[in-house]
């Protein structure tokens, strides 16, 4: 290190140096001081301060809110909003990233999807969640739909059943910072009990059958929006709400989600 110092020098400077080097604890001897000379302080090297990454698709999101989903109809503007700030790019995986605001579905791996952003829209609409509330999503898959959720509410649990989603999903949100968001690897099916009940659940892939468990783990007045039917083909979306000890269904029109994955 002190050749590589010393070649960058004047004599004149050489001769002082040993008072600099003393005083970084080396054991050098003092030099005489020496008329004429004038000592040299190398300053510390400094860290060059980062420049702010550019979001390169705040464009293509500001488009998909007004053209695919304000523009069919979507109007809660928490809802809006919630889309408006997450980049769902950061859920698509690197060969789609550029089709991340097209609209249609994408592939996430493992024969699973990231859900067209204007169901995504739709599904959060119905749900008509308020801050504070407690939702639970059963799918996590990307992480997209859950994080959608946080920008609303900060009481989100989500589950997923494939391993290796759930802990890309986790991934991600630990990178965005979404710490309001509790995650764990299961059968959503039974839903999770020992956070219930909900204000609101949204299931983000088809039963053939609407689970009693969730329907048992919404609080009075709760909603849940999920698709049903047949693996394969459409299914419906259903709004249930539940009034004391009655509870009410309400079909939303014709969906395509993949099948509810059970553990054997």
């Amino acid at each position: 290190m002190n050749q590589k110092i010393l070649r960058g020098f004047s004599m004149a400077t050489i001769l002082v140096l040993p008072v600099v080097l003393s005083a970084c604890g080396l054991n050098l001897a003092e030099p005489t001081p020496t008329a004429g000379l004038t000592a040299i302080v190398i300053p510390p090297e400094s860290t060059p301060a980062r420049t702010p990454v550019a979001d390169p698709y705040v464009d293509s999101r500001q488009s998909m809110v007004e053209y695919q989903i304000r523009a069919r109809g979507v109007t809660d503007e928490a809802v809006l909003a919630a889309l408006l700030k997450v980049p769902r790019h950061q859920f698509v995986p690197l060969d789609y990233q550029d089709q991340s605001y097209d609209d249609h579905p994408l592939p996430i791996g493992y024969g699973q999807t990231i859900s067209q952003p204007y169901i995504v829209a739709v599904m959060t609409e119905l749900l008509e969640l308020q801050p504070g509330d407690k939702v639970l999503e059963i799918g996590t898959g990307s992480g997209y739909q859950a994080a959608v959720l946080a920008e609303i509410t900060d009481r989100v649990y989500t589950i997923e059943i494939i391993p290796e989603l759930a802990e890309r999903a986790q991934a991600t949100f630990d990178h965005l910072g979404y710490k309001q968001i509790v995650a764990k690897q299961a059968d959503g099916y039974w839903g999770w009990e020992e956070y219930a009940p909900f204000e609101a659940i949204i299931v983000t892939a088809a039963p053939d059958h609407v689970p009693q468990p969730l329907v048992n783990q919404l609080v009075d007045g709760g909603k849940m929006v999920i698709p049903v039917g047949p693996p394969g083909g459409y299914q419906s979306l259903w709004l249930i709400e539940r009034k004391g000890e009655e509870i009410l269904r309400t079909n939303w029109g014709g969906v395509r989600f993949v099948p509810l994955t059970r553990s054997e």
